[in-house]
């Protein structure tokens, strides 16, 4: 986990650790700290229930991600303005890739937090009580930028899920700051660059992917970040060696090994990484789309479910749906013999239109790939992005 804190407009030299990212102005480089943020003490302000809306349903939450929106600092009267910045939030971060394609494997749930006062704790807490529900602040850890939740209490308020959830908190302040890759991404709804900072923040969460700036933490886990030169990562087949010389659509030029002044290699010369209203370059969005993937199955269940079907019926399979012309291929087999069904779609096999002979039962496969060159880990794509389901029909 990351801190990324701002320059304003000269760059900050912060030294205070944090395990959360702050972002930074939006046209100016991005600073990273490092030691996990502590909220000052929580007020006791559950409340029983806060009403609860899915504004957007993809799928069944057990095979969805469910991005949770949940305001503080917003009171009773203030909540119209919350669902505007929530809806502004969670457009946003579907307006750029890989998130736009894919969004239809995402969920987005609304949880109306009503707040006793207006706005979020904006100077320093000094280990105060917040009084807002869910304990938003900035000044965590002593960096002005950084903008913290109360992780418990935000998950208490978003509730259980069937499935695979990330919680989004945004707070009642035009202040500008926000945190992510922790519990709980945060961001203050009411400032200008609130759509750019969760397209940063989101990196960090969804993606794993730490900051590309130069005064960015020297820590090489991440995916989009390497100790190695590009030649050292051909010959060792590491890190984003299958994408070396590729041209990214994130105006970074080829993909290839460039250095930041604290020592480690990015993928290209700029990102969302790296300046805010960028792009994702390709290595980025190609360990985003993975942990999507880790999380989300690229087809829901079959009808009828797989096993011995009784009689000659239609085998239907259900795979997710991308945004854009591209979806994703379904290949169809009876008995290993490849064959075309017949729905202009693929997603369904009428086994009466088979020919069978009386008593006869063959073994039908479908098998449902995401074949999306935005992956050139083929051993994942064959482990994760791909599905196949069998039934025994006839007879």
């Amino acid at each position: 986990m990351l801190i990324s804190a701002a320059a304003l407009p000269a760059v900050l030299e912060l030294v205070a650790p944090s395990p959360a990212t702050v972002i930074g102005p939006p046209a100016g480089p991005l600073i990273d700290h490092a030691a996990p943020p502590r909220s000052p003490q929580q007020a006791d302000l559950r409340a029983p229930a806060a009403p609860t809306v899915d504004i957007r349903r993809s799928g069944d939450p057990a095979n969805r991600i469910t991005l949770v929106l949940l305001g503080d600092g917003y009171t009773a009267e203030q909540q119209g303005m919350f669902r505007e910045q929530a809806d502004r939030a969670w457009r946003a971060l579907m307006e750029i890739e890989p998130f736009r394609s894919y969004q239809d494997f995402f969920n987005i749930r609304r949880v109306d937090v009503v707040s006793p006062a207006a706005g979020i704790a904006e100077g320093e807490t000094d280990g105060r009580a917040v009084g807002t529900p869910l304990g938003m602040h900035f000044w965590c850890e002593g960096t002005a930028r950084l903008l913290c939740a109360d992780e418990s209490a935000t998950a208490r308020f978003a509730g259980e899920s069937n499935g695979p959830q990330y919680l989004i908190a945004l707070a009642n302040s035009s202040e500008y700051g926000g945190a992510g890759g922790t519990g709980v991404t945060t961001l203050a709804g009411g400032s200008p660059d609130a759509g750019r900072i969760i397209q940063h923040e989101i990196g960090h969460t969804v993606g794993e992917l730490g900051d590309e700036y130069d005064s960015a933490p020297d820590d090489a886990d991440y995916p989009n970040l390497s100790t190695l030169n590009a030649d050292q990562m051909r010959q060792n087949k590491v890190k984003w060696w299958r994408w070396l010389d590729a041209q990214s659509p994130d105006g970074g030029g080829q993909i290839g090994a460039y250095r930041s002044a604290n020592g480690l290699y990015r993928p290209t010369e700029d990102s969302v990484m790296r300046t805010l209203g960028g792009a994702y370059n390709l290595p980025s969005r190609e360990a985003i789309i993975e942990q999507i993937y880790r999380r989300v199955r690229p087809m829901d269940p079959p009808t009828p479910a797989p096993g011995a079907v009784a009689g000659r019926t239609r085998l239907t399979v259900h795979p997710l749906q991308l945004t854009g012309p591209r979806q994703l291929r379904v290949e169809w087999t009876v008995d290993g013999i490849p064959v075309e069904p017949q729905a202009t779609d693929r997603t369904w096999l009428d086994t009466g239109l088979l020919p069978l002979a009386p008593g006869h039962r063959v073994t039908v496969r479908a098998t449902v790939t995401d074949t999306t060159d935005w992956v050139r880990d083929e051993a994942f794509r064959d482990e994760f992005m791909t599905r196949t389901v069998t039934w025994t029909v006839g007879g």
